[in-house]
């Protein structure tokens, strides 16, 4: 009890006034609220201190502080030993814990500047824990319909407070509780313990076919086996069904054509090092926890990079499809909205960007190109122009729309949601290209595989058998939801399957290595 007050007594010390005049005996002006006064006064009580303390972290610690009464919290070591080992354990979550590091006891120290920077790390940790360490605006912008309304302030007090009582809950509270988070983190953890494997990079070379003689086969078996895709590697240079058949495997767990054929894309990702592979656990656990303040436990999930779309029902995923998305050159945005109307039998006009580098070149080489398109040509209140009218050189403020059809590239089935970029979820007539890997085919909006069995997974009974009939008319129609469905479409670029087995996506837009610096990634 007197080592407790006497610690307290030190601390107003060292934050408080003394008054003296000649004639009277020095007398100590004590604060009654010490812990403020120096979180009011960091420059001039804890100078070493104040430079890592922005004014968004100086507000929180008064409000954590004063949540908690206005006391030092951190004197007791069996309190400092538990934050200790959870901060060790964010290894796990791909943070680095030299990053919270706290301070180490010195009897010279200034206690209660010890105690707001324990604090300080306490409840950073807890943040980027939660919401992410890095800005996903500044490196993978997600727009929204309807911006958030969670204060992140609040949620990470309310995990700090539960922490000083146990801070193992704390932590796993402050964790995402996606299982796409937390199956990426168990794996994640295994992995970083292991020693790194080793393999030797494949050659590039022409295609390479099942039954084919290619000097490359042994090196291939070689990296297949290095990979666990095959026990052994078999003798010669023919490209047989065994070696095949792990190439399949191989090119399914990386989001490719699962063809056995090997080609530059195959290479490319066989030949991605172990090191670069690890790193991409870590970093995909960063875009999870920006995912998770957006993912709801009903809805449609997109994930770009694989070109896969899921429906959540009750936070489970109880059905996928493949998709085709964006090329490089067009992306498909990152957002957040909610899906509201289906358009039946679609018409589609054609978007400024896809008219001006598409479009319009095919139609100056071809005459006959709007009739083969069945195109109409409109003027920007939507009134019919004749196209021998029109100077396709210089076309000017004209609009380009296809009529509902077989060929029109939206299929039967629109699924919209209020968006700056005018994609879309969609049915096309492109259906071989879902059979391939990587899907980057559009100009930015979103094909799906199967539109009707989203349509049903979005819609009542009633709505089914009202867009049934209207569908069955072939005239294009507007029909609103009668609960609109959120939809988020997110990028990632591995993820843990139901058999336990991580499965990658090509990252077709470049975006792990910029993520890669940012964490400060050492390969």
């Amino acid at each position: 009890m007197f080592k407790k007050h006497a610690c307290y007594l030190s601390i107003c010390l060292l934050v408080a006034p003394l008054v003296a005049t000649a004639d009277e005996v020095p007398v100590t002006v004590i604060s009654p609220n010490p812990v403020q006064q120096a979180l009011a006064q960091l420059p001039s009580v804890c100078p070493g201190l104040a430079p890592h303390i922005d004014p968004g972290a100086q507000l929180r610690l008064q409000a954590f502080y004063q949540q908690q009464g206005d006391v030092p919290l951190w004197s007791a070591d069996e309190r400092r030993q538990a934050l200790q080992t959870q901060m060790q354990m964010l290894a796990d979550d791909g943070l680095d814990p030299t990053h919270y590091s706290l301070p180490t006891a010195d009897a010279t120290a200034n206690v209660l500047c010890s105690d707001i920077d324990i604090s300080r790390q306490y409840l950073q940790a807890l943040q980027d824990l939660h919401y992410g360490r890095l800005q996903q605006s500044r490196f993978e912008p997600l727009w929204h319909s309807q911006p958030p309304t969670r204060d992140p302030n609040t949620e990470v007090l309310a995990f700090a407070a539960t922490g000083l009582q146990d801070m193992a809950q704390a932590f796993d509270q402050a964790r995402p509780s996606a299982d796409l988070y937390r199956s990426l983190r168990n794996a994640y953890a295994t992995v970083r313990q292991q020693p790194l494997p080793h393999w030797d990079p494949v050659d590039n070379g022409p295609l390479l076919r099942p039954g084919m003689d290619d000097a490359r086969v042994p090196e291939l078996a070689r990296r297949l086996v290095s990979g666990g895709y095959l026990a052994k590697a078999p003798s010669g240079k023919q490209y047989r069904d065994e070696l095949v058949k792990a190439v399949k495997a191989f090119q399914l767990s990386h989001s490719l054509q699962a063809d056995g054929v090997i080609g530059a894309g195959t290479v490319a990702e066989l030949n991605i090092s172990p090191a670069i592979r690890r790193e991409q656990l870590r970093i995909n656990l960063e875009r999870f926890r920006w995912l998770s303040q957006d993912l709801e436990p009903e809805g449609v999930l997109v994930n770009v990079a694989a070109a896969q779309l899921s429906v959540y029902q009750s936070g489970i995923p109880v059905w996928q499809t493949r998709l085709q998305v964006g090329r490089a050159e067009r992306q498909t945005p990152l957002l957040k909205s909610r899906i509201t109307r289906l358009t039946l039998n679609p018409t589609w006009t054609i978007p400024p960007t896809i008219m001006r580098e598409d479009k319009l070149p095919a139609i100056r080489l071809n005459p006959e190109y709007l009739r083969q398109q069945n195109l109409q040509v409109l003027d920007p209140e939507g009134r019919p122009l004749a196209p021998e009218n029109i100077d396709w050189a210089r076309p000017g403020n004209i609009l380009l729309r296809q009529q509902a059809g077989p060929r029109n590239p939206l299929g039967k089935i629109v699924m919209r949601f209020p968006n700056p970029y005018s994609v879309y979820l969609h049915d096309t007539p492109s259906q071989p290209l879902f059979t391939k890997g990587p899907r980057a085919f559009s100009s930015g909006c979103v094909r799906v595989e199967q539109p009707m069995m989203l349509r049903d997974l979005l819609v009542t009974p009633a709505e089914r058998a009202r867009t049934d009939e209207l569908l069955a008319t072939g005239v294009t129609h507007e029909f609103r939801l009668a609960t609109p469905v959120p939809v988020l479409l997110s990028y990632w670029t591995v993820e843990v399957d139901r058999q336990g087995g991580l499965v990658y996506a090509p990252d077709i837009y470049g975006r792990d290595v910029v993520l890669m610096k940012a964490m400060g990634s050492v390969l």
